[in-house]
């Protein structure tokens, strides 16, 4: 180990930054704040919930410039699967440049590479692995999901595309017109045609007015029934993309029973089932990969966020059978991105040798007893739901339901809630319909007393809001 690195982990310690349970941050006029404000876009986003500027982060803790210290359950966006700096991590991207390494090499490969793909194939279940190959696209989760469209219409020869109310796959052209929120495309025109939405189970609001296990045995009916109608009006289409796991549709779960008939249902029909696991996959349910627990594969499966350590990176693991593409037929000028690759081979290690698939498990029934429990003392939640560290917390108006008989959704009192937990120090976003969704997303390497932390600021934050218990 050499010198600069031995004094990085002597000095970036876990306990480096400490939580306190004060309670009542304060968030001043700061100068970079301001400059943000002033030469950053207007489509900036988190700064508008989380007024704070980052100074230093270790694990799942990250300190602001006045000295205040946060539990990170944003993780950036899932993009953090143990949290920031790792030591074994960092060692391994310094280890790298100290050694002269390349930082991108297209798709030229290297040792680096070919350990990354033995790693992921590793990680993949054994059935799925055994006759896949893996593609490395741009950057970003949203360049995935473009080759994941593209990939998909040549093999079937079909150009419509299913996807379902609530899901996120990006925000590029393809992508978006497969996403569920409208505001994001109230404004955009010309996305990518051909594309149909179904509903996806979701218990609190079942499109069928059914919920549980009859909602999805009607979800299902439904979506069999309309693809096998010639007067359905919908062409059979060449793939059905989902999120086993819905994430910024606020974090609603399939069920193993509705997973493995949509593949029945995909496998009859000879329809391309994709999972887009880009933020539910790498430990993050509980399992490697949240489609296991169906005990199902997919067609092809998309990655991004955590697979690259927390540095950009995405591909596509994708039976071999369907690799059609001609060279370059699809590519990305940082699809050979070394630093993500060293990154993403040492986090899957860490991963598995740890057991943190079980630590999730574990921590994540840990946090969602202690959301039940409020749920008991505070009316405002309709639901506490998720699997392993995904998990959400939907708000409503009490006794109050919409045009469809489905509880009120709160979103104003949802606001508030998170930035009474930011001034807690606890970092959590928001999702799901009308933004009434409170998510957490903790790295999965998260301790029990760090749990406990945040269940007790949330519990203060739900108190300072609604005036019920104090917590």
């Amino acid at each position: 180990m050499n010198r600069a690195t031995e004094e990085f982990l002597t000095h970036a310690k876990p306990d480096c930054i400490t939580l306190s349970n004060a309670g009542n941050y304060q968030f001043p006029t700061n100068p970079a704040l301001t400059n943000q404000e002033n030469l950053e876009s207007e489509v900036r986003s988190y700064p508008r919930r989380f007024p704070i500027a980052i100074k230093r982060a270790q694990g799942a803790l990250v300190e602001d410039t006045n000295g205040q210290s946060y539990l990170d359950c944003l993780s950036g966006a899932g993009a953090l699967p143990l949290g920031h700096n790792h030591p074994e991590v960092v060692k391994e991207i310094i280890d790298h440049i100290r050694a002269d390494l390349p930082f991108q090499t297209l798709d030229v490969t290297t040792p680096v590479k070919d350990a990354f793909i033995r790693e992921v194939m590793a990680f993949l279940p054994e059935s799925f692995a055994a006759n896949a190959c893996i593609q490395f696209c741009g950057p970003s989760g949203s360049d995935a999901v473009e080759a994941a469209l593209k990939l998909a219409k040549q093999v079937t020869g079909r150009s419509n595309i299913i996807s379902f109310h609530g899901a996120y796959h990006g925000m590029t052209n393809g992508s978006l017109a497969l996403m569920g929120n409208l505001n994001a495309k109230m404004r955009r025109s010309g996305l990518m045609p051909d594309v149909h939405f179904f509903p996806y189970p979701y218990n609190l609001r079942c499109k069928f007015g059914l919920g549980g296990e009859a909602g999805e045995r009607a979800s299902i009916r439904y979506i069999e029934s309309v693809l096998h109608d010639q007067e359905s009006g919908i062409v059979r289409p060449a793939a059905i993309i989902l999120e086993p796991i819905q994430g910024e549709g606020g974090v609603i779960a399939a069920s193993a029973y509705w997973l493995r008939e949509l593949r029945r249902i995909t496998s009859e029909l000879g329809i391309l089932l994709i999972f887009d696991e880009i933020q539910c996959g790498i430990g993050r349910s509980g399992s490697n990969f949240a489609f296991e627990y169906a005990g199902i594969d997919p067609d092809i499966l998309i990655m991004s966020k955590a697979i690259g350590g927390g540095l950009p990176l995405s591909c596509l693991v994708f039976k071999k059978e369907f690799d059609t593409w001609n060279p370059g037929e699809h590519a990305g000028t940082f699809r050979g991105n070394q630093l993500a690759m060293v990154a993403g081979a040492k986090t899957l290690q860490i991963i598995g040798r740890d057991k943190l698939t079980g630590n999730a498990n574990l921590m994540g029934e840990r946090l969602s007893a202690q959301l039940r429990a409020l749920q008991d003392i505070h009316p405002c939640i309709a639901e506490v739901r998720g699997k392993g560290l995904m998990l959400g917390v939907e708000i409503v108006c009490p006794g109050q339901s919409d045009a469809l008989g489905h509880p009120l959704a709160n979103p104003e009192l949802a606001s508030q809630i998170q930035r009474a937990a930011l001034k807690n120090g606890l970092i959590i976003e928001k999702g799901g319909r009308h933004g009434a969704v409170l998510r957490f997303l903790p790295p999965l390497n998260i301790t029990a007393e760090q749990i406990d932390f945040a269940g007790q600021a949330f519990g203060r934050a739900l108190a300072a809001c609604t005036k019920v218990g104090d917590e």
